[in-house]
């Protein structure tokens, strides 16, 4: 075997290596984020189609929390604090957000529930965090969320005590939809 076969081989399992880094790297969100829906891992809540199939005598508060990244120009808040719902009976809570600018603003919602263990049980059926939003200048709206808690929950080892969850929200600002842009363009 000659040197020049050894660099080349060498050459080429190096290649090799960065590219399988890369393909990993690519792939590591993708699969962070189905991981985390699946098991709630991180405070991920579900999504469900419907209502709850049962509702148990006993309750739950859930508490609402609301935060802006830097730099996102809304306010935003929960417009009640607070609810006591039964466990499998569905919650309906709203948040209000205000475009205090003078430019349209492209919003997307990320969430995240806690304690995380809780993640897998609660359930949103609709929620704004669903799709992007754009508020007007000026504008404010109500948003939103139709939640349950699975009636599963009292059976799992960990989340079965826990009697109190916090939905969070965190409202961080995105490129305006083509439409919008198009819009808000001024005209010659």
């Amino acid at each position: 075997m000659s040197a020049q076969t050894d660099k080349m081989r060498t050459v080429r399992w190096l290649v090799g290596v960065v590219l399988t880094m890369g393909a990993l790297a690519w792939a590591s969100v993708p699969l962070y984020t189905i991981f985390c829906q699946i098991t709630g891992y991180g405070g991920t809540t579900n999504s469900a189609e419907a209502e709850a199939d049962e509702i148990l005598e006993r309750t739950m508060k859930v508490r609402f929390d609301a935060t802006l990244e830097k730099g996102m120009p809304w306010t935003f808040k929960p417009v009640e604090r607070e609810m006591e719902i039964r466990i499998g009976e569905t919650g309906l809570a709203f948040y209000e957000a205000h475009n205090p600018t003078d430019r349209p603003v492209a919003g997307q919602a990320s969430y995240n529930v806690t304690p995380f263990y809780a993640g897998e049980f609660f359930s949103k059926i609709e929620c704004f965090c669903f799709t992007e939003q754009v508020l007007q200048p000026g504008e404010t709206v109500q948003m939103p969320v139709s939640f349950y808690v699975d009636p599963a929950i009292v059976d799992d080892p960990d989340a079965k005590f826990v009697k109190h969850i916090t939905l969070s929200y965190t409202f961080y600002e995105i490129d305006l939809p083509d439409e919008e842009r198009q819009a808000s363009l001024p005209t010659n």
